[in-house]
C-alpha cells in the first residue's frame, strides 16, 4: 500500500478509510442490535448506545486527529507552492487551517458527549463540527483554483468544488429541519410526529459527511 502512495498520500487515504469504517461499523452494529432504524438514522444516533457507542467514539476521536494531521500537511504544502507561484496569501492558508482545525475539535465534542448524554453539548460539538467542515472545504476549492494550472489541474479543482456547493447546500437543510425538531430521540419510525424532518436532516447529514470524505479522497494525488 505504501508503495503504491508515495510520499504522504498514505495520510489522507487512512483518514478516509478510517472515517467510513466508523460510519458504516457503528451504523450496521446499532442496526442489528435494533437501537436504530435502518432507513437513515442521524450519524450519531449510531453511537449513543453500548456497544457501539465506544466503538463510534473512538473511531470518531481518531479520525479528528487523522484530520487534523492531514489538514497541517495541506497548509504546509501550500505554503511551499506559494513560496515560488505566490497564487495565494498566506493569511488565506492559515485561516482555512484555523477552520479546519475548529471542525476537528467539533468531531471530539461530538465523539465525546453523547447525543443522549449531554445533547446540548453535542449539538454545538456536530454545528462546530459541520459548519467549519462546509468553509474549509470551500476555502481549500478556492484555493485550488488558485493554484491552477501549476499546482492542480482544472478537472480535480471542478471536483472539489462541486463537493463544496452540494456540501453547503445540504448543509443548509440540515440546520434548518434539526431544529424544527421538538424531541431528542434515536429510535424513529415513519409517521410518528416530527419524523419528516429528521429524515430529511438525516439525508443532509450523510451527504454533508461523505461529502468530507471525498474531498479529503482528492488530496491524496497532492499529497504524493
Amino acid at each position: 500500500m505504501l508503495c503504491c502512495m508515495p510520499g504522504v498520500a498514505f495520510v489522507p487515504a487512512l483518514l478516509v478509510s478510517w472515517s467510513s469504517a466508523a460510519f458504516i461499523i457503528s451504523y450496521v452494529i446499532a442496526v442489528l442490535a435494533g437501537h436504530v432504524e435502518p432507513l437513515v438514522p442521524y450519524i450519531s444516533d449510531t453511537g449513543t448506545k453500548p456497544p457501539e457507542s465506544g466503538i463510534f467514539g473512538f473511531m470518531i476521536n481518531i479520525s479528528a486527529l487523522l484530520g487534523v494531521i492531514t489538514m497541517y500537511i495541506r497548509y504546509l504544502l501550500v505554503e511551499k507552492q506559494n513560496e515560488s507561484s505566490h497564487f495565494v496569501r498566506s493569511s488565506c492558508n492559515i485561516f482555512s487551517l484555523c477552520i479546519g482545525l475548529m471542525g476537528c475539535i467539533g468531531m471530539g465534542i461530538v465523539a465525546t458527549f453523547q447525543e443522549l448524554s449531554v445533547p446540548s453539548v453535542h449539538d454545538i460539538g456536530a454545528l462546530v463540527a459541520f459548519g467549519s467542515g462546509v468553509v474549509y472545504i470551500t476555502l481549500q476549492s478556492i484555493i485550488s483554483y488558485k493554484s491552477c494550472p501549476q499546482w492542480n489541474t482544472y478537472f480535480v479543482c471542478h471536483i472539489r468544488m462541486a463537493i463544496s456547493v452540494i456540501s453547503c447546500i445540504a448543509f443548509i437543510p440540515m440546520i434548518v429541519f434539526a431544529s424544527q425538531i421538538s424531541m431528542t430521540k434515536i429510535d424513529w419510525t415513519p409517521g410518528e410526529k416530527d419524523y419528516t424532518y429528521h429524515f430529511v436532516s438525516a439525508i443532509c447529514e450523510w451527504t454533508v459527511a461523505f461529502g468530507f470524505i471525498f474531498f479529503f479522497l482528492t488530496f491524496i494525488r497532492d499529497f504524493q
